[in-house]
């Protein structure tokens, strides 16, 4: 039993992998399916010992078959795309709710309400229009009197947005991201002697983004440090 529920987790976990990494709550209803599906069928082998193991891997590798072949089609063709997922619902819009739609989607205004408020609004005028989505999320589009005021808005000139890479990890060298940023050994280390540091397998983390800032923390230590490096690098990421 033991094997067999080894085998069984590995190729469900295989599976699951192969399907994607969407969420839970961010399924299709199709996906949410299959998925229910496959872990009871990986429970039947796994606790009858009678019942082949090749009973239980079949199926389910049949079911990731199905999947595949259901997300082809809901590419190919957008009248399957529809009835596998449906559409997004206007719930709200400047009119107020739509309470057609509400009955549609089997929802009453206690659904609606808590939904909103896990967008973190407590107040419906405060929305021009809320759309809910075909995994199940709710997106709001603010009114333009209660949108967050932005910097372009306020005309303040900022830096371009960056993106950090991990260089080290748990003590251990990023190689790919090393040859990714392009920089050397010198300037590792000189990073890590900033850190209060010696050697990388004393690093917790160490990332560095597009601009040169780099963030490193050693391991054990109660502080950080965040400085900038000159490198040629970062414009391949």
């Amino acid at each position: 039993m033991l094997i067999r529920s080894v085998i069984i987790y590995i190729c469900v976990l295989a599976v699951v992998r192969l399907m994607g990494k969407r969420q839970i709550g961010e399924m299709q209803p199709f996906e949410f399916v299959i998925t229910l599906i496959i872990a009871d069928l990986a429970c039947i082998p796994m606790a009858e010992l009678s019942v082949p193991l090749v009973h239980g891997i079949v199926p389910i590798a049949t079911l990731l078959i199905v999947h595949f072949l259901i997300c082809f089609l809901a590419r190919k063709f957008q009248f399957a795309r529809y009835m596998l997922t449906g559409r997004p619902a206007m719930v709200i819009s400047p009119n107020g709710i739509n309470y057609r739609e509400l009955k549609e989607l089997n929802m009453n205004l206690d659904d609606l309400m808590e939904l909103i408020r896990g967008c973190g609004v407590f107040d419906i005028d405060e929305i021009a229009y809320a759309i809910l989505e075909t995994n199940g999320n709710l997106c709001l589009l603010m009114k333009s009197q209660y949108s967050p005021v932005t910097r372009e808005d306020l005309k303040v000139k900022v830096s371009q947005s960056a993106l950090p890479i991990n260089i080290i990890m748990d003590g251990k060298l990023m190689k790919q991201n090393v040859d990714l940023a392009g920089i050397d050994e010198k300037l590792i280390n000189k990073c890590i002697g900033r850190a209060k540091a010696k050697k990388i397998k004393d690093i917790l983390l160490m990332t560095l983004d597009n601009n040169g800032k780099v963030f490193i923390q050693a391991r054990g230590a109660r502080e950080y440090f965040c400085f900038n490096v000159d490198f040629k690098g970062g414009d391949k990421w």
